[in-house]
Formats: C-alpha cells, structure tokens, sequence
C-alpha cells in the first residue's frame, strides 16, 4: 500500500463520523460536507508519521473548521427569512450510530449555546471524544472544557425528550394529524393539539411559510381549518418517517410544495409542529420540488 492509500483509507474510514460532526455543529449537510471537503484537502498535506491518533486529528481540525464556519453562518442566520430549522434528518437505518439521534428540538436548543459550548457538549456528550482531544480541538485546557460543556448542558436541560414516544405511537400520532389537517377535522386536531402547541415553518424566503411562529391550539386549529376552505386540492403522503428522532411525514402539500413536519409529542399530545419547505433543505430527498413536477 503506497502512502497515498494510506492516507486515503485513514480518512475515509472516518468521514461519516467526520461529517456527522460537523452537521451536528452547523446545522447543514452542505456546509458540513464542504468542512469535510476542506479537512480532506488539508489531510493531504500532512506528514503520517507525525500522526499518533489519526481520528483524533482529523476529528480537531473539522471542529475548527466547522468553527470558523459557524461565524459567517450565524450572520447568515440573522438575515434568513423567517424561521430557521436544521436541515432534516431522516430516520436513521441499523447501521446508524445511537450517537446519531439528537432530536430537532434538542438541535434547535444547541443554536442558542455559543460556538464552543455547543463544540464541547458535542464532542463530549453526544461523541463520546476524550476530554484531552476536545480541549486540543477548542485550543483551551480540559478544565474550561468541563465547565463549557456543564453550562451547555444547563442551557439545553429542558430540551432534552422527558417522556420519549414509542416509534409506533409516533407514527399513529402522525397519521393522525396528517389525516386531520387534509380533511380540515377540527374535532380530530382538537383532541391532537396541546394548548400550548407551537407550529414553526422554514421556507427561508424560497417557499410560502409563515414568517413567526404560530402559538396556542385555537390558533393552529383557525389555520388549518382555512387553509382546507381556501385550498381544494388534498396533500400527497410521500411517507412517514422519523426527522430528527421526531414523528413525521414528507408531503406535498395543498400548495403543491413538498415539504417535511416533525412532531414533538408529550403525553399523548402534539406540543410542537416543525415544518421544513426550504427546497435547498429538502434536496437530498431526491424529489421534485412540487407536485406539479410529478406528471
């Protein structure tokens, strides 16, 4: 094996863990592919035999990289239009790390940490690295990194899942809501909606969305309740999944505009709808971008 394969085989067998670090960190399989790209190009230029702890290596340079990135991208986010959601995951398959299933709501927990508190919660919580590597990684010594990673957990503690639901009564939930919302059941999504329900959409200013939040049942139920007035064409199911540990669906919907929704259920009630229609978001499912593209 020449040195080149060697140094190709090294990062190879770390890229998916590689890339999952760094979405985890940005929010963007785009983004954290292109991080990913760029500690590729800056592995090849490094001497092996100077490399104890290759994954550690590569692990502290994709989490400065992804730092550097998270600057510009936090900026970006200011002048988003509307709300901002990562970028969804879907339901994992058998070969997919435990590691791997941070809900969405914990996600949208992690933007309100700083870079290097979501850095050392990250790394330390969710994969497990050494202590020593992350403080490498973040350039501070492991007792600050302790305590970045203890504030962390303080910040993001009520968005941890209190009372997890079973993947079959996620799903149930979510046929549910699905066939209430499309045949405008108001009873039905009365019975579905916590009180406090809270419905978030990201069209990011290339699809309709609502541009705030959407708070309280009565107001969830008004909306869907219009929208099944207004539009008469019914929503297409593509397929219930899982997004982000959450139970969901991907549609097109009455407007034609595919889009995902995660729900966050909590004794037996919806108390958070996430609705994705961004279309640079929804790329890699493969799809066209409107049901007007099927025929």
């Amino acid at each position: 094996m020449t040195g080149d394969q060697s140094a190709t085989d090294l990062f190879e067998a770390n890229r998916t863990r590689l890339v999952r670090i760094a979405y985890r960190m940005l929010g963007s399989f785009a983004e954290a592919e292109d991080v990913v790209q760029e500690a590729w190009i800056r592995w090849q230029g490094v001497d092996l035999s100077e490399v104890r702890q290759p994954a550690a290596f590569l692990v502290r340079t994709v989490t400065r990289l992804s730092l550097d990135v998270m600057k510009s991208a936090r900026a970006r986010r200011e002048a988003y239009v509307g709300n901002w959601l990562p970028e969804p995951v879907f339901e994992p398959d058998e070969e997919t790390p435990a590691e791997d299933e941070l809900t969405l709501t914990l996600m949208m927990a992690l933007e309100r940490l700083s870079p290097l508190e979501r850095a050392a919660f990250l790394l330390h919580d969710v994969f497990s690295a050494p202590m020593d590597e992350i403080a490498a990684a973040l350039g501070r010594d492991p007792a600050a990194v302790r305590q970045l990673a203890v504030r962390a957990r303080k910040h993001i503690q009520d968005a941890r899942p209190r009372y997890p639901v079973a993947p079959e009564e996620g799903e149930r939930i979510a046929k549910a809501f699905f066939h209430a919302t499309n045949n405008g059941d108001v009873t039905s999504l009365r019975a579905l909606l916590a009180d406090s329900v809270i419905l978030t959409s990201d069209g990011g200013g290339k699809a309709n969305a609502w541009l705030h939040p959407i708070v309280g049942m009565d107001r969830l139920v008004r909306l869907f309740s219009g929208l099944h007035r207004k539009l008469t064409l019914p929503a297409i199911l593509v397929r219930w999944t899982r997004i982000d540990g959450l139970p969901g669906y991907i549609s097109y919907e009455r407007d034609g505009t595919l889009q995902t929704t995660a729900l966050e259920v909590e004794n037996g009630r919806i108390v958070a709808v996430y609705i994705t229609r961004n279309p640079d978001k929804l790329a890699r499912l493969g799809l066209p971008g409107s049901s007007t593209e099927l025929h």
